[in-house]
């Protein structure tokens, strides 16, 4: 309505490009097992990441950049950095978390004093390693794992610097903006762009610190949503409009979430609480068919009552234009073999092209 247009000026332009879910659903209440449920399809720690399962199914196409890297504005979801935990996958596919503001990582930069003292230890410590390794998957991740480390140190100072990027390209981003999280989700947004021309298989996008709430609005949602959103809109409309500039929106599949939606009646006098029976979402660009909406929810906007989705279903579909099935992406585990989905989801055919 209206309202979202005001909200989300330079989103609702780009109407015409996304695909709006009206009617997700989502299995748990609570923040932490929420995003749990929204990252790796369990509400419950120890699974693996949908970023850890995209890396293992496709690969590296940039052996000096992790497959799947995180962007902190600021705030990590609730539940913590097991929201990006490859679970019980290598190692390797953890979602590696990058600061956009300050030192991006620690120890990035190798101290030049001893960098070649720095480089004999690292080749002693390979040789020792694979001496002993044996195939067990705990040490072959670490011997992986510090030898993508040491090549990071040359490519993490190149993709996180924006020097040659023109005043445009950051204008069109909101890096002009006077307000300060616009600004930080401006340069997330960048930098996504950046890592994907790169060959990073998966980039996950953190909130700034607009509100200390989140877009958790209990007791003042018009407050809570309007910085929120303030901070978000022009950022990634700027992304939608670079990557279609520069051909990459077809083959990148842009995702835009929460771990659930709020309710429809007021909580306090000022806020909504947590709703988990209908919200929306929105995707675009990766094969999606663009200016689309799917469900609905009641006349009260309380309950997915058109076509209920699950997050499952939303995961079929995004390994689906990742090229991937996802009954037949699995992982031996305890036993048996485990998947994104579980024995869940469908692929959501009506928003595809």
């Amino acid at each position: 309505g209206a309202w979202i247009s005001e909200l989300f000026p330079h989103m609702a332009e780009l109407a015409d490009e996304l695909a709006i879910i009206r009617s997700m659903t989502a299995n748990f209440p609570e923040h932490a097992t929420a995003c749990y449920y929204l990252h790796s399809g369990l509400g419950l720690q120890g699974r693996p990441s949908m970023g850890a399962w995209a890396s293992y199914g496709l690969g590296s196409e940039n052996e000096n950049l992790p497959g799947y890297v995180v962007l902190n504005g600021g705030q990590i979801p609730a539940g913590g950095l097991d929201n990006f935990s490859n679970g019980f996958l290598p190692a390797t596919y953890r979602g590696n978390l990058l600061n956009v503001i300050g030192t991006p990582l620690a120890n990035v930069k190798p101290n030049e004093k001893f960098g070649r003292a720095q480089e004999i230890k690292r080749r002693l410590a390979q040789k020792l390693n694979r001496g002993t390794a044996g195939g067990i998957d705990a040490l072959e991740s670490a011997i992986a794992n510090h030898e993508l480390a040491a090549r990071m140190q040359l490519a993490i100072p190149e993709v996180m610097s924006l020097d040659g990027e023109t005043e445009a390209t950051k204008k069109l981003y909101g890096f002009d903006s006077k307000d300060k999280h616009t600004q930080t989700y401006a340069r997330e947004c960048l930098l996504a762009r950046r890592l994907i021309e790169r060959g990073v298989r998966f980039v996950e996008l953190t909130i700034a610190v607009a509100r200390p709430e989140r877009w958790d609005a209990h007791s003042d949602l018009v407050t809570n949503h309007s910085a929120n959103a303030r901070a978000m809109d022009q950022p990634i409309a700027g992304l939608i409009r670079d990557l279609k500039s520069r051909g990459l929106l077809d083959e990148t599949l842009v995702v835009w979430s929460g771990e659930f939606g709020r309710t429809p009646f007021a909580q306090g006098g000022k806020g909504r609480d947590h709703n988990e029976y209908g919200f929306s979402l929105w995707m675009a660009g990766g094969g999606i068919k663009p200016g689309v909406t799917y469900g609905a929810t009641d006349d009260w906007g309380y309950k997915a009552v058109d076509k209920p989705l699950q997050i499952h279903d939303l995961h079929a579909t995004m390994l689906h234009q990742l090229g991937i099935d996802h009954e037949e992406l699995t992982y031996r585990f305890s036993g048996r073999d485990i998947r994104l989905t579980d024995v869940h989801g469908k692929v959501i055919e009506d928003i595809l092209l």
